[in-house]
């Protein structure tokens, strides 16, 4: 990723050298009325990335694409990977969180697991330094303990938005 965007893989790797992760187990019940509930509300994850597999093959998961919500058609045994807000406001916007929910199935449960990746405590959320040269940032930055505390809810892309810089594009 980090030579994606031109970058030493140091660079991105460095933040992660006592990284923080958390795993969660999802569980679905089915539900005869599937589309009066959902699974868990839009929103994009607010950390750097997700690692997400289903693992009883039961697909819910859905993106937003040009505004249209969209299933994710998973590969059995293979994992999703989600990009985060830190990922997006990191490369200065070259990377895009994806805002996703879950819907429930009226006839099967849905397990899923996911696995969280955050940064070391001590990292600043903010565009990386050589990202901006040319173009400026897109993003402000903070430390992670006030990235933390923008907001805790499953709202949209809270996160990414709030960081975003007002006369910033894109």
């Amino acid at each position: 990723m980090a030579e994606n965007l031109g970058l030493e893989a140091k660079q991105l790797t460095d933040m992660f050298g006592d990284m923080v992760q958390a795993l969660r187990m999802n569980y679905y019940p089915p539900c005869q009325q599937a589309d009066k509930v959902v699974g868990i509300s839009p929103h994009s994850d607010p950390i750097a990335l997700t690692l997400l597999t289903e693992t009883n093959n039961v697909q819910g998961l859905q993106i937003r694409k040009n505004g249209i919500w969209v299933p994710v058609h998973a590969i059995p045994g293979a994992f999703i990977i989600n990009i985060g807000d830190m990922l997006e406001i990191w490369s200065n916007g070259k990377y895009k969180s994806i805002e996703h929910r879950v819907v429930v199935n009226p006839d099967r449960e849905r397990l899923s697991v996911a696995a969280f990746h955050a940064p070391n405590e001590d990292s600043i959320i903010g565009p990386l330094r050589d990202l901006v040269k040319k173009e400026g940032a897109k993003y402000k930055s903070i430390d992670l303990s006030n990235y933390y505390m923008l907001n805790n809810t499953l709202q949209g892309k809270k996160h990414a938005n709030e960081m975003k810089l007002v006369n910033a594009t894109n």
